[in-house]
């Protein structure tokens, strides 16, 4: 017979947080999804069953994806697809590279270089925003998708060349050797061995990287302002003169969630190795 264990007060305590924290934490989401389903009328209301304390509708959602706020929706899920998927690929390409050159050459001042490059993404975005303005309008790029990509990617890259490094430090040098002996080249070892041992966390921070340049802002409002832009910026549209409208921005918030929950829930068994590698060391 299996022992019964003891309920101790202090686990009590700790199940109660935990319970208090998630109601907490979950609560808005709900409430969020909850005032997308209400007619205008009852989205100051209290209720929050549905069929119980009021009648759910679809005029929401029909109103941003069939109605006349379709094309600017479609515009902003389309722009931020495009934009978070090149630039977060861009990112991740230059930012293997040269993590893996800081992880295995042994140059002068190699850590320095690595702080710097992690110092540059420590810096708040609007020191830098001017100066891309200037220069994405010297080459007449301003409300472009380029303009964009490339201002995520260059504010992206070094978060993701400090990972990067981190990762491919983590991996057994003596692997790479054994390739190296066997007559590849570098590049080929750096292909074929490196890239696939860090998998997990190549992954890792592709979805890091996908989800800020996903909830980006500053950029988007000030490189562009009618033929691209976001979903955070669409949201921010739901602000007008007779005040913010909800029921419409508890409908594209929700909308704009989805597409990194998504990704995050089918990679995450990725995600979560690429974040725990070389967490523990034998």
């Amino acid at each position: 017979m299996p022992k019964k264990r003891k309920v101790t007060l202090g686990t009590i305590i700790i199940w109660i947080v935990l319970i208090v924290f998630s109601v907490w934490t979950i609560f808005p989401f709900f409430w969020t999804v909850i005032t997308s389903i209400k007619i205008p009328g009852e989205r100051f209301t209290y209720g929050f069953i549905p069929y119980v304390q009021f009648q759910p509708t679809s005029q929401n959602w029909s109103n941003i994806l069939s109605g006349p706020e379709q094309e600017r929706t479609l515009l902003g899920l389309k722009s931020s697809i495009i934009i978070s998927a090149i630039s977060s690929l861009l990112v991740l390409c230059l930012g293997c590279l040269s993590g893996y050159a800081l992880a295995r050459f042994s140059f002068r001042k190699s850590k320095d270089i690595a702080v710097w490059i992690l110092s540059n993404r420590m810096f708040p975005p609007i020191a830098v925003a001017i100066p891309f303005f200037l220069m994405m309008r010297s080459l007449r790029l301003l409300d472009t998708l380029p303009a964009i990509i490339i201002a995520h990617t260059v504010f992206n890259l070094p978060l993701a060349i400090w990972l990067m490094r981190d990762f491919f430090k983590e991996l057994p040098k003596e692997i790479e050797e054994a390739a190296l002996i066997d007559g590849c080249s570098v590049i080929q070892t750096f292909i074929r061995v490196a890239l696939p041992l860090a998998l997990p966390g190549i992954i890792a921070a592709y979805i890091l990287c996908f989800i800020f340049s996903w909830n980006e802002f500053l950029f988007v409002i000030t490189l562009s302002y009618k033929n691209v832009m976001t979903l955070p910026v669409v949201i921010t549209g739901t602000l007008t003169v007779v005040g913010i409208d909800f029921s419409r921005i508890s409908t594209l918030t929700i909308l704009a969630i989805t597409p990194p929950v998504v990704l995050a829930a089918f990679t995450s068994k990725y995600l979560v190795r690429g974040l725990t590698l070389g967490a523990v060391k034998e």
